[in-house]
């Protein structure tokens, strides 16, 4: 995600209709139905940039993309003591290399073994970074 650029630091036309012509720049054919949360800039550039597409806003449709959006959502949390969009994007595509060192797979260890783990994971951590 770091990469595409797709977060944007305005919720305006402007800003949403550049993203849905990023999104459909990908897609092979435009889509049937659009689901969208309830913010009123989706509404405006739907019918400018996919007018034949069915709009869709409900906040129990748009489930399922939301919690697809959840680890941008975590990394949007985390920037919003930045002064701007590229400097934290750059913070976080360095942190997201680094992040997956200190969370091994929690769900698959015994207590004793997650205890080990990080301990050993820290002690790297300290060697590479002195």
């Amino acid at each position: 995600m770091c990469k595409s650029g797709l977060i944007q630091s305005k919720r305006n036309c402007r800003a949403a209709t550049r993203f849905f012509r990023k999104i459909l720049k990908r897609q092979e054919c435009t889509p049937r139905v659009l689901l969208t949360d309830q913010l009123a800039s989706y509404g405006i550039a739907h019918r400018t940039v996919m007018p034949s597409a069915l709009h869709r806003q409900s906040r129990y449709l748009n489930n399922r993309c939301e919690n697809s959006y959840q680890p941008t959502r975590q990394r949007e949390r985390a920037m919003k003591g930045f002064r701007s969009v590229g400097s934290a994007q750059r913070l976080l595509a360095a942190f997201s290399r680094i992040s997956p060192h200190f969370r091994p797979p929690r769900h698959r260890m015994t207590a004793t073994d997650y205890r080990t783990e990080i301990r050993t994971r820290i002690h790297v951590w300290h060697q590479a970074t002195e």
